[in-house]
């Protein structure tokens, strides 16, 4: 699904909702109205897997978990049909998400880095088993609530522990070591409010920002212009 058109688009937003959402809730949303009045197309598609547990879902690489839909490759067709039928074959494309969505990104950036050319995940990361190392280095910003129960930093298991989320902070190590960022730490760290940012821009390649809030499940204030303000400011075009 696709946010009314724009004139002389810049590029491509495509935003993957959370379990049990669809693309419909997302095109309702401030990021698809902050998206468009910049001059973007706001692409939306369904998580669908109706034999799966959860059904409007990702099909996010988890031991103990299959999916009948290979998304990857679903939002590969996906931004190849946007492409073939816009004047967008070579703009710029940004790949967010929430929670499972989130996760979603989290697998793309790895594992498909050449889909889009950032990623901003929110509320989700990485699933068990963790990969211990990506395809090639990226740029990502991770947002995510300190007190956020349903995806926890330091992730959570399912079923009699068979199925577990996995921990922010280990997803960030194992990109920070895609990504070459030798000292660990990052470059810079400040605060904005109730925000409380961390920058890797100092690696071999790619960045990573992470941004905290003092929320849970959701995403803070402002989110979908800030997080289209880095996207900008990478000036990818």
């Amino acid at each position: 699904m696709i946010y009314p058109e724009v004139p002389e688009p810049l590029g491509i937003v495509m935003h993957l909702h959370g379990g049990g959402s669809t693309g419909a809730s997302a095109l309702k949303s401030g990021l698809a109205g902050e998206a468009h009045s910049r001059g973007y197309i706001f692409v939306a598609p369904n998580g669908e897997h109706p034999e799966a547990r959860w059904t409007k879902d990702w099909s996010v690489r988890a031991d103990n978990m299959e999916f009948e839909r290979d998304d990857a490759e679903f939002l590969a067709r996906v931004l190849t049909d946007i492409r073939s039928n816009t004047d967008l074959s070579e703009a710029p494309v940004l790949l967010s998400g929430f929670s499972r969505g989130g996760s979603m990104v989290w697998n793309m950036a790895c594992w498909q880095p050449e889909f889009a050319d950032a990623y901003a995940p929110l509320a989700g990361a990485f699933w068990e088993r963790l990969p211990t190392r990506c395809v090639q280095p990226l740029y990502l910003f991770h947002t995510h609530g300190w007190t956020d129960r349903v995806v926890p930093l330091e992730g959570r298991s399912f079923f009699d522990d068979t199925v577990v989320q996995g921990d922010v902070w280990a997803s960030l190590k194992v990109l920070r070591e895609t990504n070459g960022c030798g000292k660990r730490q990052p470059e810079t760290s400040t605060f904005d409010g109730e925000l409380w940012l961390r920058h890797w821009t100092d690696c071999d390649a790619g960045r990573i920002d992470l941004m905290l809030h003092k929320g849970g499940h959701s995403a803070p204030e402002g989110w979908g212009p800030r997080m289209l303000d880095w996207f900008e400011e990478l000036e990818l075009r």
